[in-house]
């Protein structure tokens, strides 16, 4: 029986999660003797037409993991075997380390089209061989936690809980999403591994199934609330009110049980929480939550709530796993200067902005945000908040600048806090939030 392939790369193999473009452009450097400092920025022109901005998420972790990319025997054994690149150049990948520097936006900090959320600095041929895998990582964490952060918004402080593994994209969105949600503020995930690995709480239920594999409903609600005090219950496997009622029952026959909540997963979820808390108020049992799940998005949840649905929390799987509405962003990873001097791209619509540059983040004396300018990095800004920062100085990263996702946590509810309400509405459409180039920028994109 043949091996299985693994089911995540290794840390062996990491430097081959590339494109061939990027391995042929850089032997052509070696043979040609380019060894210019280059710098990359990686942004996105426009935002998707559903998000009025992006939650940077991924590019600290991704700067982590570029900075140790090398290229083992295994790795170099199987490039020769392409017969695509020459003995002298597979020398010179066994030594390859990334000696250059990086600068990236802290984790979880809401970002707008054109502001680079990471700028890589270093040869051209180190700088150019992080291009694919530097893309990869970045997107899926960005766009993951850009459409949890809504979810969270949503829910108006009620707790989210990731139940999206199943139809995520592959086990590394399933396990990387975790870490992308707990930026954005979820409160827990039924995802084991992921939960475990980035630190967010465990929450589940049980399913249908347990029901079903019962003789009756009640004989399943006893035994489980029996193995899990505290535990929540799925009442809707078949009629949901009188799910309630059984769960009601039960707590009067054996008020040791401890029951924390109730799950609706399906029908008409407004209707069918304000029935259950009659129900469960009636009884005496205010202290039973009713959790709400079955498909919903930021604005089913909007529109729950605004309906006045008494749910006290939220599992979310399918639209925020995959991101529905908005799954991929226009990311790019653009040369913007060689040897000192700047570079643009000039192919319609793909106008890039020239130079190692900075965001600076203005605010009025509250500290509520005013709007963002893009500057070239040593221009000097009278206003702002500078929000690029060095995480990798000559290879080497920078620990302390390094942002654990608990600060993510709370630097996207800091910032969201200070946006105007335009920037926070999930309705499709620009907003008014305004994004200008400095003056030294401005001079420069222009004279380019």
């Amino acid at each position: 029986m043949s091996e299985l392939p693994p089911l995540q790369v290794d840390e062996d193999e990491l430097a081959l999660l590339t494109d061939l473009y990027q391995l042929t452009m850089t032997q052509a450097y070696w043979k040609e003797a380019m060894d210019g400092v280059a710098t990359f920025s990686l942004f996105f022109r426009r935002l998707p037409s559903e998000r009025r901005f992006m939650l940077a998420c991924g590019q600290q972790h991704a700067a982590a993991r570029l900075s140790r990319l090398h290229f083992g025997d295994t790795a170099l054994s199987r490039l020769a075997d392409t017969g695509l690149f020459e003995a002298g150049f597979l020398d010179w990948l066994a030594n390859w380390r990334f000696e250059g520097d990086i600068w990236t936006l802290p984790e979880g900090t809401p970002v707008f089209a054109n502001e680079p959320l990471m700028e890589v600095e270093a040869p051209i041929a180190q700088a150019q061989l992080l291009e694919s895998l530097a893309m990869n990582l970045v997107q899926l964490e960005t766009v993951l936690a850009s459409k949890a952060v809504r979810i969270v918004m949503a829910a108006r402080g009620r707790p989210v809980v990731d139940f999206g593994m199943r139809r995520m994209h592959g086990t590394d969105a399933a396990v990387r999403g975790v870490r992308a949600y707990r930026a954005a503020g979820l409160s827990g995930t039924s995802n084991v591994l992921g939960g475990l690995r980035h630190d967010l709480a465990l929450n589940g239920t049980m399913a249908h199934s347990y029901v079903l594999a019962h003789d009756s409903e009640r004989e399943a609600f006893l035994a489980f609330a029996r193995h899990y005090p505290g535990t929540t219950l799925l009442v809707d496997t078949h009629d949901t009110l009188e799910g309630v009622q059984k769960v009601i029952e039960l707590l009067r026959e054996e008020p040791a049980l401890a029951v924390k909540a109730i799950r609706l997963d399906s029908g008409d979820l407004g209707e069918l929480a304000r029935g259950s808390r009659r129900l469960l108020d009636d009884a005496g049992h205010d202290e039973v939550q009713i959790v709400a799940s079955s498909g919903l998005d930021e604005t089913q949840i909007e529109a729950l709530l605004e309906a006045g649905a008494p749910i006290d929390a939220f599992g979310v799987g399918t639209q925020m796993g995959v991101s529905a509405d908005a799954p991929v962003i226009d990311l790019s990873y653009k040369l913007v200067a060689y040897a000192g001097e700047p570079r643009v791209k000039h192919s319609p619509g793909k106008i890039n902005l020239p130079c190692p540059k900075q965001v600076y983040r203005r605010r009025d004396d509250q500290g509520r945000y005013l709007g963002d300018v893009i500057a070239l990095r040593d221009e000097p800004i009278a206003a702002g908040e500078p929000l690029l920062c060095p995480l990798v100085k000559a290879g080497r990263l920078i620990e302390a600048e390094m942002a654990r996702a608990d600060e993510a946590r709370e630097r996207v509810a800091d910032a969201l806090s200070r946006f105007p309400a335009d920037v926070r509405r999930f309705a499709p459409g620009k907003s008014d939030y305004p994004i200008t180039l400095s003056p030294g920028l401005e001079r420069l994109q222009s004279r380019t």
